[in-house]
């Protein structure tokens, strides 16, 4: 039997599926939302006031005189400014406005993500189904965090032992400091039931990441925790915000509703091959087996670990029109087609990847065919198909052995702090994927205050909370000389941040680019362990001292110079917009982060190159600034 190939070859990218974005124009996506519940244009929460929540007493009733005299208080210290305009969701809690806030739409199970800025203090929670609380509350600097801080999937009340559940406590404590935007994803698969009713599956947090890290995976929640709208479980349920703990905002809500797939193959067959095959078009020539009807796709049916071909025959039989993601998973190289179309071709025998192609479909049977060759004996054989819409979970058409689930069989390298700092040189690539540092140092401390420092500009570039750094890439088999923050990274910008510059229009120089510029390494600090890091640019000899504050939540930076009176020098402390706020720090990058300057110079915002920085004059005298995130 001989095929004919038409190659086209195609670079396909990965394809995230849509998600529905909530709009925050208004209030119309929530059911009968109630006077505390507002859509403004932004929220600035002052990180250093606390906010009156569930857990202070009611006020006593004041005189009129009273009311205007705290009115008064009031407006000078009030911890919260509202800007008008729309795309933010924000709970104007108060001891007579605290309702909660119900979607009018309901869910199974679900895909959700959304940013939210927590003000000092408060305390909310998102409820799946309005049933299953994953608590959100100011939990910043928190060393050991409980089911109660946020990220934690709370307990419920009840008494009956049959009926109790006591909580899941988050896997670590990524959350930033209060006023900041922090960025929340859950994968939630809401109870399952039979024809009868009966409960067959728990609800179940598939994952849940707070600030990129991963803080739950595969918790299941067998009864509904506190405060749900009913205890009684259901298939669906409307999402939930708690509206009685305190204020809090919202923004870039967004979901994906899942369901079961209801597509199907049919008439699956296939032919395979033997030779060395470099090329896909090797095929048109070469001799295969007899078809054979199959149920799976399943690449062991060759019983060849290499120099293979295979060819699958099919119908995809579409239940109703719509987009649908092919998940293509292999080694070698494939050829994908439906209805003799050209989808996916990746005209090679020895790679390895997975990737993804939409294609908008009738109802009814399409014919497709799915080619694969190998001729790269370090590879495993491995073919996958997997078909979905934004509304459907992925469907397998693969037997497991064909291309099994990608499961980490290193066991990883983990550099923990104990009694005393840890430092380790390596590579880093900056902000995980982007230029990758050289000369850099991870520093981790006792108290879970850890950064990155490159030596090669003498610059801060990175820092985190919680566990140091995972060092699998340097050190497992040959290794890379990399390794990874263990951690939610603040990441800060790259190049030297101490130049002399020709006038406010001149930008720093890249690393490596100053002539007059020599690291001079680092010694450590007796008092704590740290390094003090050392170099001379233009004959002046600095010193940068960088260490936790003393309450342990947030990094200080310490630059000391050896000269006074230089002109025209400045440091660069911040790179992106920055605002500054009533107590003399800055906001940059949209409540990102905070940088607050102690040394009582006067920071410049300025603009270089479609760039935004935040830069201290230069006089001789020593520099001390804060970020805080």
């Amino acid at each position: 039997m001989k095929i004919k190939i038409s190659i086209l070859l195609l670079f396909s990218g990965f394809s995230l599926l849509a998600q529905e974005q909530l709009s925050l124009e208004n209030l119309n996506g929530f059911k009968d939302p109630s006077s505390n519940w507002k859509i403004v244009g932004d929220v600035i929460a002052d990180r250093n006031i606390r906010v009156h929540t569930h857990q202070d007493p009611e006020p006593e009733p004041l005189s009129k005189k009273e009311k205007r005299k705290q009115k008064k208080v009031k407006e000078a210290v009030h911890p919260i400014h509202i800007e008008p305009g729309t795309g933010v969701l924000f709970n104007d809690y108060s001891f007579t406005q605290k309702d909660h806030l119900l979607s009018k739409w309901e869910h199974g199970d679900i895909k959700l993500e959304m940013e939210i800025l927590i003000p000092n203090g408060s305390n909310s929670g998102i409820y799946l189904q309005g049933r299953y609380e994953l608590q959100i509350k100011d939990s910043w600097g928190v060393m050991n965090p409980t089911s109660y801080d946020f990220g934690g999937i709370h307990r419920n009340w009840e008494e009956e032992t049959s009926k109790k559940f006591l909580g899941i406590t988050p896997l670590s404590n990524p959350a930033k400091a209060p006023g900041l935007w922090q960025k929340l994803k859950i994968h939630f698969e809401a109870p399952k039931f039979n024809d009868k009713g009966e409960k067959i599956a728990n609800a179940k947090f598939v994952t849940v990441l707070l600030n990129d890290v991963l803080i739950h995976s595969n918790v299941e929640v067998p009864l509904p925790t506190g405060g749900p709208i009913s205890t009684e479980e259901t298939a669906m349920g409307p999402l939930m915000i708690q509206g009685d703990h305190g204020p809090m905002a919202f923004r870039n809500i967004k979901y994906q509703l899942l369901e079961e797939s209801n597509v199907t193959l049919s008439n699956l067959s296939y032919s395979t091959y033997k030779g060395n095959f470099k090329g896909l078009e090797e095929l048109e020539t070469a001799n295969g087996t007899q078809e054979k009807s199959a149920k799976l796709i399943d690449i062991t049916v060759i019983n060849e670990e290499d120099h293979y071909g295979i060819v699958y025959k099919g119908k995809i039989n579409v239940p109703k029109a719509d987009d649908y993601v092919f998940s293509i998973g292999y080694t070698g190289g494939i050829h994908f087609t439906i209805d003799e179309k050209n989808i996916a071709t990746n005209n090679s025998s020895d790679s390895e990847e997975n990737l993804e192609k939409t294609v908008s479909l009738l109802e009814g049977d399409h014919i497709f065919t799915l080619t694969n060759i190998k001729d790269a004996g370090w590879r495993a054989p491995r073919l996958g198909l997997s078909i979905a819409t934004k509304n459907t979970k992925p469907k397998i058409f693969n037997a497991y052995d064909s291309y099994p689930p990608k499961i980490n069989s290193v066991s990883p390298i983990l550099v923990n702090t104990e009694a005393t700092p840890r430092m380790l040189r390596g590579f880093v690539s900056f902000e995980g994927n982007q230029e990758r540092l050289s000369h850099t140092i991870g520093v981790g401390t006792p108290e879970g205050i850890n950064f990155v420092y490159d030596m090669g500009s003498e610059n801060l570039v990175g820092m985190w909370r919680g566990n140091f750094v995972d060092a699998t890439p340097m050190w497992h088999s040959r290794g890379n000389g990399s390794f990874r923050p263990n951690g939610s990274v603040l990441w800060t910008f790259l190049n030297q941040p101490l130049s002399a510059l020709n006038d406010l229009q001149s930008p720093f120089p890249k690393t490596g680019s100053a002539p007059e510029f020599k690291s001079g390494g680092y010694t450590i600090n007796k008092e704590n362990g740290l390094p003090i890091f050392k170099y001379t640019y233009k004959g002046v000899d600095v010193e940068n001292r960088v260490y936790p504050n003393d309450k342990n939540t947030h990094i200080i930076n310490e630059v000391h110079f050896s000269k006074t009176g230089e002109s025209n020098w400045y440091y660069k402390i911040a790179s992106g917009k920055a605002k500054q706020l009533a107590d003399g720090s800055f906001d940059v990058n949209d409540h990102q982060f905070y940088v607050n300057v102690l040394s009582g110079q006067e920071p410049i915002i300025r603009e270089v190159n479609d760039e935004s920085e935040l830069i201290i004059p230069v006089d001789g005298s020593t520099i001390k600034y804060e970020i805080i995130w």
